[in-house]
Order: C-alpha cells, then sequence, then structure tokens
C-alpha cells in the first residue's frame, strides 16, 4: 500500500479475514486476542501472561532478552504494517505491544507467583488504558493524524508507550517492595 493509497484509504476494521491476509498482521493482533470486541489490550495482556507461563520454564535470563528485543524489531515492522493496513495511526486491535511490553514486565519481576503477576497485571493495565503522566507523553509523541500515512515513527510509537507503561508498572512495584521490605 504506497503513502497515497494510505492517506485515501478510509480506515478498516480489523477482522479474522483481515489477519490471515498477511503476516505482519498476525503478529501486530497478537494471534487473534487483538480481535476481542471487548477491550482487546486487556486481552492481549491476558494472552501475553498465559504465554508467559508456559515458556517462562523453557527460558533462561538471557534467552528472555534475546526474545524480547527481537520481539520488539518484529513488532515495530508488524504493527507499522498492520496499522498502515488498517489506515489508522494506533488502532485498537494492534496488542502486540501489550503482549511484549508486560513480557518484559513479568520476567523482570520474576519469580513472584500468581497475586504478584496479577498485580502487575492490574497495575499495566491502569498505565496503558489511562495513560497518566509519562504514558500520555509517550503515547502523544509519536501520534500521526488519522488519514496521514502511517509511517516507521507512528509504528514505534505503539509500542513506546507500553514500554513506558511497563516502566512506570516496575518502578510502583519496586517502590512497593522497598516499602514492604
Amino acid at each position: 500500500m504506497s503513502e497515497v493509497e494510505t492517506l485515501t484509504t478510509p480506515p478498516r476494521r480489523a477482522t479474522a479475514r483481515f489477519m490471515l491476509g498477511h503476516p505482519a498482521r498476525w503478529i501486530a493482533l497478537g494471534f487473534g486476542s487483538g480481535l476481542s470486541p471487548k477491550a482487546p489490550g486487556t486481552v492481549g495482556t491476558l494472552w501475553a501472561w498465559l504465554s508467559f507461563v508456559l515458556i517462562n520454564p523453557w527460558l533462561n535470563d538471557g534467552q528472555w532478552a534475546a526474545l524480547i528485543v527481537a520481539s520488539t524489531v518484529l513488532g515495530w515492522w508488524a504493527c507499522t504494517m498492520t496499522a498502515r493496513h488498517l489506515a489508522t495511526p494506533d488502532p485498537g486491535a494492534i496488542v502486540w505491544d501489550e503482549i511484549v511490553a508486560f513480557w518484559l514486565i513479568l520476567w523482570l519481576v520474576s519469580p513472584v507467583g500468581f497475586w504478584g503477576q496479577l498485580i502487575a497485571f492490574a497495575l499495566f493495565r491502569y498505565f496503558d488504558a489511562a495513560k497518566p503522566g509519562p504514558v500520555g507523553w509517550a503515547d502523544r509523541l509519536f501520534k500521526g493524524a488519522r488519514g496521514q500515512p502511517v509511517g516507521w515513527a507512528q509504528g514505534w510509537g505503539i509500542l513506546f508507550d507500553d514500554f513506558v507503561a511497563a516502566g512506570c508498572t516496575l518502578m510502583v512495584i519496586a517502590l512497593w517492595r522497598a516499602i514492604l521490605g
């Protein structure tokens, strides 16, 4: 899709058929979790949590770091392409940003049990959805206007605000641990 087509193409809706049309869409839409009609970001974060629990026993810290770096680079491409295909700068159906950011949180707070993971989930969802302070700034930093071509900066912006939300989540958890000893 060229920049001219992006400018003249009305925004599209993500569907299962749309997702099946390109590999980037599979990734960006969280293997279908972003197609949830209600709260796709929350569903994508739940997918991240489940996948983390399933693969964590098999990965060491170096492998987690490599997976997160590779998933970020791959996600930048996938989110950019999918946003272009949807003709929308930051479509709600794109949830790869939540997945990678929540993997980062869970990896860095581990080992922690279910309740610690649940608190991390709740904090991350708060920061990602409400976008207070630095998260709101990060969200606005790379935003493109609807109808303008989606470039690599907007693709990075899709990921960036979630990494800032992850940083805020990790800071609250670190302060909580420091206070409670």
